[in-house]
């Protein structure tokens, strides 16, 4: 946080009690309003002021947020209803598999995952920071020029938590959408948190042009309750469906070659028929995925003639479709 934030309180007025220690307060307005909060020796401000500095600060964000967005084709959130269904490792596969699809440095990852951000790790990025210059801060590039935004580059090390509200998580991803250079792009994917929360209302919100969400799944009965949530959290918000990812569908033994259906099977397929979605495909079970993920190395680049790989190429190609589709209708 810098000290810039407390001449802003002190340009709204708050009266301060003398002898009180300076408080270190973030420029930006909605941290401004909670460090207030907790700021024992604010007893009185002046609240139009505050709202003409936010007005403007907000204007003027919302202004570059449209200008930087207008360079990017289209928008895709990928969203789940609960953790653990392997949404950000989905996330790093299918935009590996959009770049390997004639868009080499024309793909970008938002990780705007604020709490347990793990998209760099995935892509090899662990350590990296955003370079600042006089445009803007500019993405970590990665594997075929993907560019990747994480909070993971903002911090001092990958074990520092993140402990904000709501107000400040909407805040950084303002941001990241309006402050990093992202260029001219094709696709941006933006890897949201499951649930139905902060981030991906904020998300929404920002970015009501959203072309459309894809929603990670796992065959097991508890997903699928759970990712109704997830269909009609994006219907409420007009953000279309582009369809369902069934990720760990089946195990086959890299041995014998049998399967196993670990979680059971088919739950992807069945909700998106019960809920008249598209059903976009199956990501079978894959040690390997696993292992190149925790080594940074993308799995579709290591391993592409395998069956889960082969998976990620037959959904992009689907997604494609969809965005193509759309473009003519407009």
């Amino acid at each position: 946080m810098e000290e810039e934030g407390l001449t802003l309180v002190l340009r709204a007025e708050a009266k301060v009690s003398t002898g009180h220690p300076k408080t270190k307060v973030t420029h930006d307005l909605e941290k401004v309003t909670e460090a207030i909060l907790r700021y024992e020796g604010v007893f009185e401000l002046t609240s139009t002021q505050v709202v003409t500095e936010r007005e403007k600060q907000f204007s003027d964000q919302e202004q570059k947020l449209r200008t930087n967005m207008s360079k990017v084709r289209h928008k895709i959130a990928v969203i789940s209803g609960k953790g653990g269904v392997g949404k950000s490792t989905v996330a790093v596969n299918l935009a590996v598999a959009l770049a390997m699809h004639k868009h080499v440095d024309r793909i970008g990852i938002l990780d705007a995952d604020i709490h347990g951000p793990s998209v760099p790790r995935m892509l090899g990025l662990t350590g990296q920071r955003l370079r600042v210059g006089p445009p803007g801060a500019f993405p970590a590039s990665g594997t075929l020029g993907i560019k990747v935004v994480s909070m993971d580059f903002l911090l001092s090390d990958e074990n520092a938590p993140v402990i904000w509200r709501g107000p400040l998580k909407m805040t950084a991803i303002r941001q990241f959408l309006s402050d990093i250079v992202w260029g001219d792009l094709d696709i941006l994917l933006i890897d949201l948190p499951p649930g139905t929360g902060d981030e991906p209302l904020s998300i929404a919100q920002l970015l009501p042009e959203m072309d459309g969400v894809v929603i990670v799944t796992i065959p097991s009965k508890v997903s699928q309750v759970v990712v109704k949530k997830s269909v009609t959290f994006a219907r409420q918000l007009g953000m279309p469906i582009i369809g369902v990812i069934e990720n760990m569908s089946g195990f086959i033994c890299p041995h014998c070659g049998e399967k196993s259906d670990i979680f059971e099977s088919g739950g992807g397929l069945k909700i998106a028929e019960e809920l008249d979605i598209t059903f976009l495909g199956s990501i079978p079970l894959d040690q390997e995925i696993c292992e190149d993920a925790d080594r940074g190395e993308p799995f579709i680049v290591e391993h592409p003639n395998s069956a889960a790989s082969k998976s990620f190429m037959e959904i992009v190609q689907k997604i494609e479709d969809f965005l193509k589709h759309e473009e003519k209708k407009r």
